[in-house]
């Protein structure tokens, strides 16, 4: 599976990961099935577009390679087996794939962005998220692969590991083992883990290897000057806890003002406090070495930062191209309409009402994904039959 992420993430955890960071809503998302109504034809298109996709040449071409990797996962096996079971009223894998094909076309032919805007609103139809009320309301958040200093033998100061799949895991006894059990109530339990000898890598900051389990995957900086990537090669299985929502349930912060940023002060300023927090989510993340791959979505395929997102993969079509209505505060032209790919999912992106975008590597990327938090609208692009 995917993924990383962070902001987007700490309340409510997602990707490959966990992610925990909800936005401004402070409900979770209703339960929603594929029973459901699904998503509808809308009648008319927004107002605005996206603009930014005709700001440079290389704006267009980070699209077509976004677009370039939905179609070559559709066409595999696992596309095929994806959509087999969809209801028949809602977008199958042939409609999606003829849909990036033209709209690929267009982007490649058109003259100008007027041109290309009229062509989607008379080839295209949208079929939109009902999303979590009446307004059809999305909540949105975004995610970033860190960058994390680490260290391939343990040391004094890298004492936090993060560890491999284990071989039986598809054999262990449920429940499986929790959080506290594999790591310890303060993350040393060390040559004492029933997981001792699977250990991966180590991190020098507790908090750190949690985010790791977050976001799915990381970049890390080993102490040797190599950098060394990891991916999402399984979980527990055991229910998603966010640690952002204890923070909230327990007064700590209000939803409304908890931010990343404001966690992880919090937590560099109460280090003693991680040993009562962290172990509340039993959850546990596995990692494999990726060397050196971008970092990759649920769809076995490289995430294009500002075009992939992460949505409930057992609503809506995989793979698919959408346009998100969405306060993507820090975007160099201030855009608020703008044309992803579904490549992406997460543990705790669940139901209608909630998107993760996906913003890339390192410290500016985690700028932008921080700014994204906040109510707006998912549509899906769809030839007209």
């Amino acid at each position: 599976m995917r993924s990383q992420v962070l902001l987007g993430l700490i309340l409510l955890g997602v990707l490959g990961g966990d992610r925990w960071i909800q936005p401004a809503v402070t409900q979770p998302a209703p339960a929603a099935t594929v029973t459901d109504s699904g998503l509808r034809l809308s009648a008319q298109w927004p107002v605005g577009q996206d603009t930014g996709l005709w700001q440079t040449a290389r704006d267009r071409q980070a699209m077509i390679t976004a677009i370039d990797r939905s179609l070559a996962w559709l066409s595999t096996p696992a596309a095929e087996k994806a959509y087999r079971d969809r209801p028949a009223n809602q977008p199958d894998r042939r409609w999606v794939q003829r849909s990036l094909q033209r709209f690929r076309q267009l982007l490649q032919t058109s003259r100008n962005a007027a041109a290309f805007e009229t062509a989607i609103r008379r080839e295209f139809q949208l079929w939109q998220s009902p999303g979590l009320d009446e307004n059809q309301r999305v909540d949105f958040t975004a995610y970033y692969e860190a960058v994390y200093p680490a260290s391939l033998t343990r040391t004094a100061t890298y004492r936090y590991p993060l560890y491999r799949r284990p071989v039986d895991l598809d054999r262990w006894p449920q429940p499986h083992l929790t959080r506290r059990q594999i790591e310890g109530e303060d993350g040393l339990l060390g040559a004492r883990s029933p997981l001792a000898g699977t250990e991966l890598v180590w991190l020098s900051d507790r908090l750190s290897a949690f985010l790791v389990h977050v976001q799915g995957s990381a970049r890390l900086q080993l102490t040797n000057g190599r950098e060394f990537t990891i991916g999402y090669a399984g979980a527990t299985q055991h229910p998603y806890r966010s640690i952002g929502q204890e923070l909230v349930r327990d007064r700590i912060f209000s939803a409304e003002s908890l931010t990343l940023g404001k966690l992880i002060d919090w937590f560099t300023a109460n280090p003693d406090r991680l040993s009562d927090y962290l172990p509340r989510n039993d959850r546990f993340v596995f990692f494999k070495p990726t060397a050196g791959a971008a970092a990759t979505g649920s769809l076995s395929q490289p995430l294009t930062p500002g075009r992939s997102i992460a949505t409930d993969k057992t609503l809506f079509p995989p793979a698919a191209l959408a346009l998100i209505k969405a306060p993507l505060a820090g975007d160099r032209a201030g855009l608020s309409y703008r044309y992803v790919l579904d490549q992406d999912t997460g543990s705790a992106i669940r139901g209608y009402g909630r998107v993760d975008v996906f913003w890339g590597t390192g410290a500016i990327a985690k700028a932008r994904a921080g700014a994204v938090n906040g109510p707006g609208a998912l549509y899906y692009l769809m030839l007209k039959r």
